[in-house]
């Protein structure tokens, strides 16, 4: 039997790493010397935050994301803690608030002005006081606002609303006792219904965050976690960590089965941790290296072999920490699918590196760029936590382009059933209670908010599932787009079917509203 190899096409074979000029580059910045195993660096479109070396208390540098070259030595800083700064995060549904946590056991909430920052500020907007002892990881909520996890080293995790008044908070909405140990790493799934958390104690636990209760817990003694991370809506973990002999090594696992990985790789025998990141519009997944200048980079599959390596970036220069770009902040016209922040402490230097498509079209690549996260909040705090779950509301990168809702919004079950048994009291000529009454008032105000939604100019035929547009995409060319397309059109057809279905409901409603009303005159 003759040997055959297996070919696959795809897209992202031939990305590359391209690291930017020195004039594109942040030097003279005094990056932290702390050997905590966090980014140390935070990024969004206008602004990136790196925490500094300071003595007397930490503090961290907020800089203007176009304003590259040496740092001015006088720049303003944000030097409120009273320890050592531990993570950073911008809220990613507003560019101009960040949050910090320090060993001082506080997390902090502070606002970036507008115009950029002309002294330092020490006032912090709001100030959460609830561990015992510092706080080493912060995690905003991916879909809801103002909703803020904070981990600590008395071994909880805090879930903070911040939708009130008050400066200071000392009580969180919950708090989750499952750990045992420290928490290392915390990842929340796409709509943030799920989290997910690697902990000291070498095990990976998978948690309702609102019902505080542990859904799945991996002991896998072979593989001591690290660093956990959702892979979108993959229903998958990624994990990195080290095996029984020391090797860095990576792991993939099921969401609903965390007892043995689906697959298990070791890579070096390096002894600097493993930072992952994925994107859920590409199902790319990045691995980089703290301490040496190597980011490698894979491409995620549904079916065996699940991880599919492109390639690897390299460099002779470390990286103590690194931060990433939204896709928002992307430059759409170079097919830049990805950007690092590299920290080079050595040379006190800020490095970016664009992940890049090569492609010799300047048009924008409508393949490359799926419809992604935006920086509008799909709920409410309150609604979050009263068990609300939504999506996040998706916009095109397309220059001149608005949001577009995630998911079409069609009435529940229930209100459709409440809605046709009104209506038949109606026919019947019975006399509503006043409760039913304001359920009527209610599934009126539902249908016409509905009518509303679903308006769409005669002018415009718009066809979009997914990021996926009928009439724009290209013919595939080879066999593995020939199936992505056939299961996009057959996501479509399903999505249709839905939209039929509910407009079958709406036409009985009418004819029951009318039936009701000829009655009522006496021409029925």
């Amino acid at each position: 039997m003759s040997w055959q190899p297996q070919y696959r096409s795809s897209k992202f074979r031939h990305v590359y790493g391209k690291a930017a000029s020195k004039e594109k580059c942040y030097d003279c910045v005094p990056i932290t010397r702390n050997v905590h195993d966090n980014h140390f660096c935070a990024v969004n479109p206008h602004f990136i935050a790196v925490v500094t070396e300071c003595a007397g208390g930490g503090s961290f540098l907020v800089i203007p994301i176009n304003q590259t070259g040496k740092l001015n030595p006088n720049h303003p800083k944000i030097c409120g803690h009273k320890g050592n700064v531990l993570d950073i995060k911008w809220n990613p549904f507003n560019d101009f608030v960040i949050a910090s946590c320090s060993e001082d056991a506080t997390v902090k909430i502070w606002d970036i002005p507008k115009h950029f920052l002309t002294r330092s500020i020490t006032s912090p907007k709001r100030e959460l006081l609830g561990h015992t002892r510092r706080v080493g990881l912060i995690e905003w909520h991916p879909t809801a606002n103002n909703i803020l996890f904070s981990s600590g080293y008395d071994y909880k995790i805090m879930i903070w609303n911040l939708d009130v008044e008050d400066a200071v908070i000392s009580n969180p909405v919950k708090t989750l006792d499952a750990h045992k140990d420290v928490v290392l790493s915390m990842s929340f799934n796409t709509d943030g219904s799920l989290l997910a958390t690697a902990c000291r104690d070498r095990k990976i636990r998978l948690l309702d965050p609102r019902a505080g209760t542990v859904l799945q817990e991996a002991s896998y003694k072979s593989h001591k976690v690290n660093k956990v991370l959702f892979l979108g809506n993959m229903k998958k973990l990624f994990s990195t960590g080290t095996s029984r002999w020391n090797n860095r090594q990576i792991a993939l696992w099921d969401q609903n089965d965390l007892s043995v990985p689906l697959l298990e790789e070791d890579l070096d025998g390096s002894s600097g941790l493993l930072f992952p990141f994925y994107d859920s519009d590409t199902h790319m997944l990045y691995v980089v290296g703290k301490g040496d200048g190597n980011i490698r980079y894979y491409e995620i599959s549904p079916e065996k072999p699940y991880l599919n390596y492109l390639m690897e970036y390299r460099s002779q220069l470390p990286q103590k920490g690194v931060g990433t770009m939204p896709k928002r902040g992307l430059e759409v016209s170079a097919c830049e699918i990805f950007r690092f922040y590299k920290l080079i402490p050595t040379k006190s230097l800020i490095e970016p590196i664009s992940m890049i498509v090569p492609r010799r079209s300047e048009s924008y690549q409508e393949d490359i760029y799926p419809l992604t996260t935006g920086t509008q909040p799909a709920l409410t705090a309150l609604e979050w936590l009263k068990g609300v779950n939504k999506g996040p509301v998706l916009v095109s990168l397309r220059p001149g382009s608005g949001a577009v809702n995630s998911l079409p919004q069609f009435l529940e079950p229930e209100l459709l059933m409440e809605t046709s048994s009104l209506s038949q009291d109606k026919c019947q000529g019975r006399q509503l209670p006043p409760e039913d009454m304001q359920k009527s008032s209610k599934i009126d105000d539902s249908r016409k908010h509905l009518n509303v939604e679903e308006k769409m100019p005669k002018n415009e035929q718009v066809c979009l599932s997914n990021g996926f547009d009928v009439f724009e995409c290209p013919p595939p060319k080879t066999e593995n787009e020939l199936l992505q397309m056939f299961y996009r059109q057959q996501e479509e057809i399903r999505r249709l079917r839905e939209i039929v279905n509910q407009r079958d409901i709406q036409i009985k409603q009418l004819e029951l509203q009318l039936r009701n009303t000829c009655m009522e005159t006496g021409f029925y």
